[in-house]
């Protein structure tokens, strides 16, 4: 049977009818949330930096807020979805996004513009682990997987969009505020979207959520998904506070603008990002073992190419192509992962796996700030890429292995 968009047709066929709709929405929210509202503020650091004369330890205090807001937004989603169904986060995780990039683009200060980033990060956490939850329930087959990896690829395509929007304010000499008014109203816009598409569907999931308790995952066997996601959300945080600032400190790319640098290298980010969609056919060929070692290096040499060669086209390519691959791959490894090891709480276990992500968030950047003040950016991060690096050569253990293996068929 072909699909038929979203007009219902039988009752025992009705999981069709949401393919279209709920990965349309979910591939909406997670490009505004993880592109612009999630990314945005450290695509957009050296414009703060001049604007409200930031010191390195202040944007890392910053970008760390941002992910803490990150952090409590997925704790508010797990709970609102187990009373509400997954349209109440969705749709208040983009008005916070919404709220947020406009807070930033009229802020008058440090203070007011690390509410609004502290806001629009938020929406990330709000506004991807429910999908999760409704396309389990209304998708069925093969098209689960499918509708999961469409939602998914919405990060990448945000990036990308953020990255271009910049690339547009350079060259047409336009306020980044009035670039971060337009990402709010994209945000209204998919929430908008969102809103038609997730109350149609809309309905608390009839598992008994208060069975799921926090202590369930506590098992040995998924240490080494945590502690993967803490090594990750750690490292690809302090590249998004980091990485385009350093860039443009030194000079930017040879041939371009200072300006183009830090846009240029979320296009790039964008675009490799989209590798992420080949997760679950690498698993597949190579194992997880060797997947997750191969991810782990793509982050460590990203951050130490930013620290050799900062300045040049090929460590601009290099690094940001590594970081996109090493990002939406990871990213999709979580999702995997944690769902065929708690296979009866998809998306409770997701979301203990980007909380562990989201601690990382919050201590790396923040660590960083003050690092990069006290020795030099270059030493920050090799220091940085020392600690997926570590988790690399950690991996090689034969427990550990065998571990991952578990949830390898």
């Amino acid at each position: 049977m072909g699909r038929d968009g979203d007009i219902p047709v039988k009752t025992e066929d009705r999981t069709i009818t949401y393919f279209h709709s709920l990965s349309a929405a979910g591939f909406v929210a997670t490009a505004i949330s993880f592109g612009p509202a999630r990314m945005g503020f450290g695509l957009f650091v050296p414009d703060f930096r001049s604007a409200f004369s930031m010191s390195t330890s202040t944007v890392g205090f910053v970008s760390s807020l941002g992910f803490t807001g990150f952090f409590i937004g997925l704790l508010a989603a797990q709970w609102m979805l187990s009373r509400q169904g997954p349209a109440a986060p969705v749709l208040f995780g983009l008005a916070a996004a919404s709220a947020g990039l406009a807070t930033v683009a009229i802020a008058p200060n440090v203070f007011v513009l690390a509410v609004g980033v502290f806001l629009a990060a938020s929406s990330a956490g709000f506004a991807w682990t429910p999908f999760n939850d409704a396309v389990h329930r209304k998708i069925e087959g093969a098209d689960s997987a499918s509708a999961l990896s469409e939602i998914s690829s919405g990060t990448s395509v945000g990036i990308f969009a953020t990255g271009l929007a910049a690339l547009w304010m350079v060259h047409a000499g336009i306020s980044w505020r009035l670039c971060w008014m337009i990402f709010a109203i994209a945000a209204l816009i998919g929430l908008a979207c969102n809103y038609a598409v997730l109350r149609q569907i809309d309905e608390v999931a009839p598992a008994k959520r208060s069975a799921q308790k926090w202590t369930s995952l506590l098992q040995t066997v998924a240490a080494p998904l945590f502690a993967i996601a803490f090594v990750f959300g750690a490292t690809s945080a302090i590249y998004i506070a980091f990485a385009v600032d350093y860039m443009a400190e030194v000079g930017g790319i040879p041939g371009l603008s200072k300006d183009t640098t830090p846009a240029l290298v979320f296009v790039v980010y964008g675009l490799f990002g989209l590798t992420g969609l080949l997760t679950a056919r690498l698993q597949y060929l190579i194992g997880l073992p060797w997947l997750v070692r191969s991810l782990m290096l793509a982050g460590a040499l990203s951050l130490a190419v930013i620290a050799i060669s900062p300045g040049s086209w090929v460590g601009l390519i290099v690094s940001a192509g590594l970081q996109g691959v090493h990002v939406m791959g990871t990213s999709a490894v979580l999702a995997l992962w944690s769902e065929r090891l708690f296979p009866a709480l998809p998306s409770f276990s997701f979301t203990a796996a980007l909380l562990a992500t989201a601690a990382g968030n919050v201590l790396g950047p923040a660590l960083a700030g003050v690092a990069s003040t006290a020795f030099g950016a270059p030493a920050m991060f090799l220091a940085a890429a020392s600690l997926p690096a570590v988790t690399l050569i950690a991996l090689v253990g034969r427990r550990t292995v065998a571990a991952i293996r578990i949830v390898d068929y």
